[in-house]
């Protein structure tokens, strides 16, 4: 075997073994399967500034990222969710049978993380004015863009 044969197996017996001491990569993958709905149903979904389709969707999110989740139907007030991330129990596996090469690897993967929440519903609140009543209360809530198809029945000025 040639000096050039034997640096080229050592590294790619080196890189393998890094890959397979990276617990967190092997059992879980560097992207995390999300899932996402809402009330009423059909609504976009945008997940960190680009449309990905409408609810219910799932979605493979890299686990390395933070990600921006927004969900809009025309009619209703917009939900947006900031993802966060937070350290995978895989990561103890490494600790315990991978040592550093194995953290190094699901580090740079970032297989070590793990998404939250990992299902997404969202309730979405209808724009414009309600009016619900509360014991001997009448609360009236009110909107700053009405649906323009209302009829309507009086305003309230400043004096």
């Amino acid at each position: 075997m040639s000096r050039i044969q034997k640096s080229l197996a050592l590294t790619l017996a080196g890189g393998l073994t890094l890959a397979l001491v990276a617990c967190a990569t092997i059992m879980q993958g560097s992207r995390q399967e999300v899932s996402f709905g809402s009330t009423p149903s059909s609504a976009a979904l945008t997940i960190d500034g680009n449309q990905v389709g409408s609810t219910p969707y799932a979605a493979k999110l890299k686990r390395k990222d933070k990600h921006i989740v927004r969900i809009e139907l025309a009619g209703y007030q917009p939900y947006e969710l900031a993802m966060s991330r937070g350290t995978s129990g895989w990561v103890w596996g490494n600790i315990v049978f991978g040592g550093l090469p194995g953290l190094i690897v699901d580090a740079i993967t970032g297989a070590m993380y793990k998404l939250k929440p990992e299902e997404v519903q969202a309730a979405l609140a209808q724009q414009g004015a309600r009016v619900d009543r509360q014991s001997d209360m009448l609360v009236v809530m009110v909107t700053m863009r009405p649906d323009p198809r209302w009829e309507p029945i009086g305003s309230m000025m400043p004096q």
